[in-house]
């Protein structure tokens, strides 16, 4: 639909009230309900929302000394713009209407906002000649639960929703089929068209891949992938958890994004080879090098919490190292040759707790940094094992310091922006730092009695 027609559905609408929601730091989708009649005399101008959802962590903790805001702004209402073309109705909801929204470049937040963010490399990409596709794919684990009983919990030993390790298993989801065609028929009505869904390796876990589309909209599906996901949950009375890791014995939960960069009239798929042999396409392997080359300096771009880096384990299916392979589910990269319509990279980075418009933006612009400067892939292509490969560069080991390393990098602040880099490596380094004075069940378990 065209504006006036978005304009005309919501006159329509029997309704009182529409949603709509901006995306945090944390990849937290943060909303209201505002009147039709507001929304309506938004849609030509901005509308406010408290900038405290970028001076505080994802509990609600201000942060000591944030320079985009905090207590010294008193935490003003900043101008957010409603992006009509993210119209939909939450089918879960009575159809409610429900709308994304961004801070733009007359904002002070734009310089931090993700969704602005990714607009401006999406851009930078579009001015280079090239239409970026992508898509995501999510692992999460399901639970017997609600909040209240993880709360009186502590959210320790929640209850998987199936037992035992059985991937693909017809079985398992046959046994909670409404839940997962819920999923599956409410997302695709939601606007967020679910390719394929099945259980994965570990108890009450499922995976699902979104359909890809244009850059922008590849996000915001896997922002409401996200959130759909838990909302139906919910009235299933279950917990749908995108935690990186939590569990030692089971395996993470990945966030793999895919993409592909096709001409400008959308006709060839540039990552796609016809020819023989096994050469890649000379954009993608410029594109696989930029990515390969940042990929130290951003990592926090694709593992932004402590419990990210639990996740990356040898032979726990997540990548440990700055690697690339065809069809290779070890490495970090994963070529996939495909057709001319499905040839794509995936980058296996990225778990399920990372903020997808970072993740995005982090593979699109270190993609375009490989192309601009023509970077030779001087890292040999993986044969097998990655994990048993003795000479590959291993990951940053932890957020503090995969956090210090992007706080020193050139690179990253060529790539986003001074701005942004200070903002969220302080908000990382913030995340750190309130782990590291917490006392863990671990250190209990270890210490209080025998040492």
């Amino acid at each position: 639909m065209d504006t006036l027609e978005i304009i005309k559905t919501i006159e329509k609408y029997t309704g009182s009230h529409i949603k709509f929601g901006v995306i945090d730091i944390d990849g937290v989708l943060r909303g209201k309900m505002i009147s039709k009649k507001k929304f309506l005399k938004s849609v030509d101008k901005d509308i406010g929302f408290c900038n405290v959802i970028f001076g505080w962590d994802v509990n609600d903790q201000v942060y000591d000394d944030s320079k985009v805001t905090g207590w010294h702004t008193g935490f003003p209402d900043s101008s957010a713009a409603i992006d009509l073309s993210t119209y939909r109705t939450i089918p879960w909801n009575d159809n409610i209407p429900l709308f994304l929204a961004d801070f733009h470049q007359s904002d002070d937040l734009s310089v931090v906002c993700p969704r602005s963010l990714l607009k401006r490399i999406g851009d930078r990409c579009r001015n280079a000649g090239y239409i970026p596709k992508f898509a995501s794919e999510y692992e999460w684990f399901n639970f017997r639960e609600t909040p209240q009983s993880l709360k009186q919990k502590g959210m320790v030993d929640p209850e998987p929703l199936t037992p035992g390790m059985f991937g693909y298993s017809l079985l398992r989801s046959s046994q909670y089929h409404d839940f997962m065609s819920g999923i599956a028929g409410q997302l695709e009505s939601f606007g967020v068209p679910v390719e394929g869904i099945h259980t994965e390796t570990g108890d009450g876990v499922y995976e699902a891949c979104i359909e890809y589309s244009d850059l922008i909209e590849a996000a915001d599906r896997s922002m409401l992938f996200k959130s759909g996901v838990k909302e139906i949950a919910f009235q299933h009375d279950i917990v749908a958890s995108f935690m990186a890791k939590w569990s030692d014995d089971l395996p993470g939960c990945g966030g793999h994004v895919h993409q592909s960069l096709w001409n400008s009239d959308e006709s060839d798929n540039l990552f796609f080879s016809s020819g023989p042999g096994n050469d890649l396409p000379p954009i993608l392997e410029h594109y696989i090098a930029g990515q390969l080359h940042c990929l130290p300096d951003i990592l926090p771009m694709y593992a932004p919490t402590v419990n990210s880096y639990k996740r990356f384990v040898s032979g726990s299916w997540a990548s440990t190292s700055v690697s690339w392979g065809r069809s290779n589910r070890t490495t970090a990269l994963r070529v996939i040759p495909g057709g001319e319509e499905s040839a794509r990279l995936e980058t296996r980075v990225p778990g399920a707790d990372a903020n997808p418009y970072l993740s995005m933006a982090a593979s699109l612009a270190s993609g375009l940094y490989g192309i601009e400067n023509k970077l030779t892939l001087d890292i040999f292509e993986t044969q097998g094992n990655e994990y048993q490969n003795p000479k590959s560069q291993s990951l940053p080991a932890n957020l503090k310091d995969a956090a210090s390393r992007m706080k020193l990098s050139e690179l990253a602040k060529e790539l986003f922006g001074d701005a942004f880099v200070e903002h969220f490596v302080y908000t990382r380094e913030w995340e750190w730092e309130q782990f590291s004075k917490r006392v863990t069940d671990w250190e209990l378990k270890r210490y209080f009695e025998i040492i």
